[in-house]
């Protein structure tokens, strides 16, 4: 609650800084991080892979604990439920029930698509940090969607293994939300464009639900995470987020 306490004030006094005063950028990122994360967050998310011809739907229970631990657990479709994700600081792995077998995941699966989505096995379970394993700066502010952004160019570390070249983020200059990032390959083409939108109150925390990713060279493909019950804040131990746990969640 304490660290709650202090974030929430930081905001506060970040907002109320004169326009001459700009914030960090990196600190820009980060309370934009810790709005959406929490100390501790549980989720219950839809996501829907759309293509031209068709569409499906997966739903999915969330848990996270600061920037270390997250764990993922596949609940419909029938074929996939029980398949789970886990990351423990810089090690991800994945339980697959069908063939009773635990993964680990080598960094070079990071930037793999996500059981066929347009997500990357790291958008989901997050290894990189977007404020640790980055260098920022600003790039200006923006109007998007009616709110004042700042537009934030975010370039990976020498010693990150993340696949983009840059990321380019939109986060709103009032709640502190992003809302708009681009993905950039080695090459500087924009590969990925990722919106987030409807924005609702979640015990009293202001975040968008709604995330939409869509790769620019693929007419008519987008992948939607809906979250449709968000808490935060409620105690999770860190051996919940286990090898062995993962194998017996339902």
């Amino acid at each position: 609650m304490v660290r709650i306490f202090i974030i929430s004030i930081c905001a506060i006094l970040f907002v109320s800084v004169r326009p001459s005063q700009e914030i960090a950028a990196k600190e820009v990122v980060r309370i934009a991080d810790n709005n959406m994360r929490g100390n501790t967050s549980q989720a219950d998310i839809t996501i829907t892979i759309v293509r031209p011809n068709w569409q499906r739907e997966m739903e999915m229970k969330t848990w996270t604990k600061g920037d270390d631990y997250t764990l993922i657990l596949v609940k419909a479709p029938a074929k996939e439920k029980g398949i789970a994700f886990l990351k423990r600081k810089k090690e991800v792995w994945n339980w697959v029930p069908a063939i009773e077998r635990t993964i680990k995941l080598p960094p070079s699966m990071m930037s793999q698509s996500w059981m066929g989505t347009d997500f990357t096995n790291d958008d989901l379970v997050k290894e990189a940090s977007s404020v640790e394993d980055y260098e920022h700066r600003h790039l200006g502010r923006e109007n998007l969607n009616g709110k004042e952004c700042y537009k934030i160019e975010m370039v990976p570390k020498p010693s990150a293994a993340i696949v983009w070249e840059k990321v380019i983020v939109w986060i709103d200059t009032q709640d502190f939300l992003q809302l708009k990032a681009e993905f950039y390959d080695e090459d500087g083409e924009l590969v990925n464009i990722m919106n987030s939108s409807d924005i609702k109150m979640f015990a009293s925390r202001k975040v968008t639900a709604q995330i939409e990713m869509i790769p620019t060279d693929k007419e008519g493909y987008k992948t939607v995470i809906q979250y449709n019950h968000l808490l935060y804040d409620e105690e999770i131990p860190d051996n919940f987020f286990t090898t062995r746990n993962m194998t017996q969640l339902k």
